[in-house]
């Protein structure tokens, strides 16, 4: 077999250099393309099949039909780092490498199938090859933002009991200061051109040990084995455990319509979100791969407008998917001094965004922007499809798999206009999008279900047509940027500090971020003439050491009591809604 590629050191860790390619259209959508081979199970006339694999079932075979020529000549992955250094691969290639890397988790690493990896990488192309290379051997992922703190760490690593963890030497020293409370792992990777005592290179395992034509064959999974777990915040106790398996998230798109993707093979979207959320393996992985399009990723450290409007002007993405804040950062630009190579369409989710908002980017560019909502529990449920009238401040109606309704506290479905709770059919037969369970948390797991619906703490309206108006959220979660904080994990991180006696966190409006943390705080005697902005700053500095430093407090008020029930419960919701300007309940 004549090798396609050759491999090429670069500067920071590794790439492949391969031929310029172009990206174009191709002269008709295949009728023996991935997703058009399952045409006849979303007609109901054959079954869900009893087993399935994204790796084997998805992405070889379009590497298949690559190899056939029966693709268009577009990578299936492009990565840039803004340095200059750039990866390509097409489906062929990252068949090969994600082998490889299977052969080094299984044989260097000792892991087998049901055995718990926890992912913490940014966007560099290791995260894609180990997340497939897992996927090969039946490992199951967890994914993790960079921004995680030594304390977040152990936390995830105690709750999974995952015995293998891959990050950077960023991280290594955090992983480090925990792991001896960590009894069940048993490797650490770490992808960097260094080394450090105590850990395996990633980098040199791969490049260097590695055959080179890797023999590895796909493990068999069930369509309803365990594939991804996700750390979800909540408004009490540490993060859930939310479980994901080969069918919710790998097969789900192959049973969907093109409800909110709407790609081809000579397709390319662009997703900023975090590696750590599941906006990222919907919108950077499983979503645009079953329709054998391009991921485009941006390593984009920092985001910076200029750099992402400049991209969109170099390189063809055709479909931009980003949090509120993005389209409130972008539109702070002078967008007339910006020509996009290809955008055809933008989508947004995570929270709502402002109309003022979307009318300015169309005024500017002439695009419109679909808003998508969803949860990590069930993926995305509503959306703005393409083609469908945009009601401003809507995200959209009900996608084909779900049955999504507004119901009120007894599970009663309420009529058009009327505010309850955003609800989706679980009973009699749960779809194939949701989750499996809350792991280690069956109490959890069932409260989140009402009568034949799974709840999702999140309040709305739905009109006459079905599209839906959401108002907030039924619990105190705090979405900001897309991010989801759950306030006990910040006031546990407060609580730690000297300074604090008690503290109530909650979420306050931000014309650019959608909403922020706010932190109620009742001082110690010993704190109370110190000087309030440099004792500020140091909470915040503190929050940002003891957990991950996006859920730090961007506000602090100081008060000599917070409002509380008979029973000595904290009124957040008071404390909401007058940040908000609702009045109390």
């Amino acid at each position: 077999m004549k090798l396609l590629f050759k491999l090429q050191r670069l500067k920071l860790l590794w790439t492949l250099k391969l031929s310029n390619r172009t990206f174009h259209g191709h002269p008709r959508l295949l009728s023996s393309d991935v997703y058009s081979q399952y045409e006849s199970i979303r007609q109901g006339k054959q079954e869900i099949p009893k087993y399935f694999n994204f790796a084997s079932d998805v992405l070889d075979k379009w590497s298949e039909i690559e190899k056939a020529g029966k693709r268009p000549s577009n990578p299936a992955f492009w990565w840039i780092n803004g340095k200059g250094e750039e990866v390509k691969w097409s489906f062929e290639e990252l068949g090969f490498l994600s082998r490889k890397v299977a052969n080094v988790l299984t044989k260097e690493c000792g892991l087998k199938k049901g055995d718990r990896l926890i992912l913490i990488l940014p966007r560099i192309p290791e995260w894609w090859l180990v997340k497939v290379a897992c996927m090969r051997a039946g490992i199951v992922i967890i994914p993790g933002t960079s921004q995680l703190s030594a304390k977040d760490i152990l936390y995830r690593l105690q709750a999974s009991k995952a015995t293998c963890i891959i990050t950077t030497d960023k991280l290594a020293p955090a992983v480090d200061s925990v792991v001896s409370q960590c009894q069940f792992l048993k490797t650490k990777l770490m992808v960097s051109k260094g080394s450090r005592e105590g850990w395996l290179n990633f980098t040199e395992l791969h490049g260097d040990k590695a055959d080179l034509f890797p023999d590895h064959s796909c493990i068999k999974t069930r369509i309803q084995d365990p594939m991804i777990i996700f750390f979800t915040s909540g408004t009490t106790g540490s993060p859930k455990m939310t479980q994901h398996s080969q069918g919710s998230l790998g097969f789900r798109p192959l049973l969907s319509e093109r409800y909110w993707l709407d790609l081809t093979p000579s397709g390319m979207i662009w997703n900023t979100a975090d590696t750590g959320w599941i906006l990222t393996s919907i919108a950077s992985f499983f979503d645009p791969w079953v329709f054998g399009s391009c991921i485009f990723i941006h390593n984009l450290p920092q985001t910076d407008s200029a750099v992402i409007l400049n991209t969109l002007c170099r390189f063809p993405v055709d479909a931009l998917v980003g949090a509120p804040t993005l389209f409130r950062m972008l539109v702070q630009n002078d967008l007339s001094k910006y020509k996009f190579m290809n955008l055809k369409c933008c989508m947004s989710g995570g929270e709502p965004l402002n109309p003022e908002v979307m009318e300015k980017w169309k005024s500017q560019t002439g695009l419109d922007i679909h808003e998508v909502y969803g949860q990590t529990e069930v993926g995305i449920i509503c959306s703005v499809f393409k083609g469908m009238k945009i009601k401003p401040g809507s995200m959209g109606k009900a996608a084909p798999l779900y049955d999504v309704q507004i119901i009120d506290k007894n599970a009663n479905i309420l009529p058009p206009g009327q505010q309850g709770e955003i609800a989706v059919r679980s009973k009699p037969i749960r779809p194939l999008g949701f989750f499996s369970e809350y792991l280690d948390n069956p109490k959890k797991t069932a409260e989140s279900e009402r009568g034949d619906f799974y709840v999702t703490g999140d309040k709305a309206t739905m009109d006459e047509e079905g599209y839906f108006q959401f108002i907030g959220r039924d619990d105190d979660i705090i979405i900001s940027s897309g991010y989801r904080i759950g306030p006990f994990e910040v006031e546990s991180a407060l609580i730690e500090h000297p300074a604090v006696v008690e503290t109530a966190v909650v979420s306050s409006p931000d014309p650019l971020r959608g909403e922020v943390v706010k932190a109620f705080v009742v001082l110690s005697p010993t704190f109370l003439s110190t000087d309030p902005t440099s004792l500020i700053r140091d909470l915040q500095d503190h929050v940002k050491k003891t957990t991950a430093p996006y859920k730090y407090p961007r506000k602090v008020e100081f008060v000599k009591e917070l409002p509380k029930t008979v029973t000595g419960k904290i009124k957040r919701n008071e404390l909401r809604d007058k940040e908000w300007g609702r009045g109390r309940n």
